[in-house]
């Protein structure tokens, strides 16, 4: 799938990762607009890796042009 047809996914909860990746990358996660110290904050997306907990992520330019996204349970 391209990073155009994951989006909407991501929106809805889902996660996903490119087959491309051959690390410890499990999947990436849209965590949805909340608060922090009564402020809101923004949706951003995190990247859950085998060996660290979560992590901010962006995705980079070859993540965005890529067609090996797909969907993890």
């Amino acid at each position: 799938m391209t990073f155009e047809a994951i989006l909407p996914q991501l929106k809805a909860g889902k996660k996903a990762v490119r087959t491309g990746w051959e690390g410890t990358e499990l999947f990436v996660a849209l965590q949805a607009a909340t608060t922090f110290d009564g402020d809101p904050l923004n949706p951003y997306f995190l990247i859950k890796t085998a060996d660290e907990a979560y992590s901010m992520w962006s995705p980079t330019d070859c993540d965005i042009l890529a067609t090996d996204w797909q969907l993890v349970d």
